[in-house]
């Protein structure tokens, strides 16, 4: 099991005065300020005058000047090997809109820097993923930047890119039980299911109040530690019978119980697990009310572990006479869902800034290229190495939030929407 174990205190602590707002405030903007402007000196730096890029399908070349300046990539490529590839991409799936996001963004940021990258997807396949890495390893790739399908399977694939003296760079889910990956860009995992058992635990009053519990995938280290998370805020409020879990018997067993082992909570997600896909998180949800009483039911609340299963999960609810009223978590501030919490669909999500995200990826693989110190802030226990990695932090979106986390700081304009005032 991961042991995410990290140094910055900064950013690990969420919880005191419900999620330290004023101090997230702060630290968001100037984290976002200081890495969009790395990027931009980094990005300027290295542009030169050359007469433009040529570009296939899914491949950005361009011709970059060799020089001695600090914060130039440096370029060994010889004349006939510009084919070669500087940074290689390789999504999980392009089925989930989180991941055509990142795409975009990625192109966007590459394009301007003048990289020369190939961006590929997995498709929920561990094997298209180790094909993808081959793929990228015989093109010359010198940065791999992968979030895999699968956390633990993946370190196979990975080492094919050690091997080829490939630098590698895991990218927002956390990659177990290999020493093939070097660095880590991602968010504070735990802090998100913090998150969203702090929203549930706010909304909640009395005793006795129905709590669905759903997971992401098995496969998935992150759905691990997201639970984990959630489950150190709402264990306590689960033993003192503030909240009566009702689709998990495994869960009920252990209750009483607020740390877990790693084969527990194997056992937990085994039961409620939506493998990150729509159509099992709906199908589940529906089970899970059709053997419902009607004391379970009423005003009910939801760990929902992203923004596609939520939506799911809400349909289903919603749809339920019994269920007076629901709340339920999200991850990942997709646009869908968004609108679901402008509706009242869905009451909240989790951002996790993917500007940010990339950018700060993508310097790291500046800094690698141009063999510089590479800038982390933490670092955690994969279970075969120590990982050095750059921790973002997250916030919390709610209908009262979404101005200010949202609109404000222009992660996506108003006039997407409908329904705001």
């Amino acid at each position: 099991m991961v042991n995410a174990n990290f140094d910055n205190e900064q950013t690990k602590t969420f919880k005191g005065d419900r999620f330290m707002k004023n101090k997230m405030k702060k630290l968001w903007g100037s984290l976002v300020v200081v890495l969009i402007l790395m990027f931009m000196v980094a990005g300027c730096a290295q542009k030169d005058e050359s007469e433009g890029s040529n570009s296939s399908t899914e491949t950005k070349e361009s011709n970059v000047t060799k020089t001695e300046e600090k914060n130039e990539i440096k370029d060994d490529v010889k004349e006939e090997e510009e084919s070669d590839l500087q940074v290689g991409i390789i999504l999980p799936t392009k089925d989930e809109p989180r991941w055509i996001q990142d795409q975009t963004r990625f192109e966007t940021i590459l394009d301007d820097a003048g990289f020369t990258y190939q961006i590929l997807f997995s498709q929920g396949s561990s094997s298209a993923e180790k094909t993808n890495v081959e793929t990228l390893v015989s093109k010359g790739v010198d940065v791999l930047i992968i979030c895999p399908h699968d956390t633990s399977a993946v370190g196979a694939a990975l080492e094919v890119a050690k091997e080829a003296g490939v630098t590698v760079v895991g990218y927002d889910r956390l990659i177990s039980g290999t020493t093939a990956v070097d660095y880590n860009v991602g968010f504070n995992s735990e802090s998100v299911g913090e998150a969203q058992a702090l929203y549930l635990l706010d909304q909640a009053s009395g005793s006795g109040n129905p709590l669905y519990l759903y997971a992401g995938a098995l496969s998935d280290e992150n759905a691990f530690v997201f639970f984990e998370g959630a489950w150190k805020v709402l264990q306590p409020k689960i033993a003192d019978g503030t909240f009566v879990i009702k689709n998990s018997p495994e869960a009920i067993e252990l209750q009483d119980k607020f740390e877990l082992t790693r084969e527990e909570m194997a056992t937990i997600l085994g039961q409620i697990s939506t493998d990150w896909d729509f159509n099992v998180a709906k199908s589940k949800a529906e089970s899970h009310l059709t053997l419902a009483k009607d004391e379970d039911k009423g005003e009910v609340f939801i760990l929902a572990p992203n923004d596609g299963t939520a939506r799911s999960i809400a349909d289903v609810f919603a749809s339920d006479k019994e269920v007076t009223t629901y709340h339920i978590t999200g991850q990942d501030a997709e646009k869908a869902s968004i609108q679901y919490i402008i509706d009242g669909k869905q009451s909240m999500t989790v951002l996790k800034d993917t500007r940010m995200l990339t950018d700060a990826a993508l310097f790291m693989a500046k800094e690698i290229l141009n063999e510089t110190d590479v800038t982390v802030n933490s670092r955690y226990n994969n279970g075969a190495k120590e990982v050095p990695m750059y921790q973002l932090p997250v916030l919390s979106v709610t209908k009262e939030t979404l101005d200010e986390y949202i609109f404000d700081s222009e992660y996506y304009e108003a006039s997407e929407f409908n329904g705001l005032d």
